[in-house]
């Protein structure tokens, strides 16, 4: 998916996703001048994040 698309999925603004994968915090691959992400990578990204209580 794009990072448009990805925007879209997680429910956060372009400029906070693109934030967090140029930080290297969003698994993704660059092609050219665009990223991309695979959404099996990004399900288990998300699996493996913790609330803010704390809890997964």
């Amino acid at each position: 998916m794009t990072l448009e698309e990805l925007s879209l999925y997680l429910k956060l603004p372009k400029s906070t996703v693109y934030k967090l994968v140029q930080e290297g915090r969003i698994p993704g691959q660059k092609l050219g001048k665009q990223w991309r992400f695979g959404k099996q990578a990004i399900d288990q990204w998300l699996n493996t994040q913790q609330t803010p209580e704390g809890r997964k």
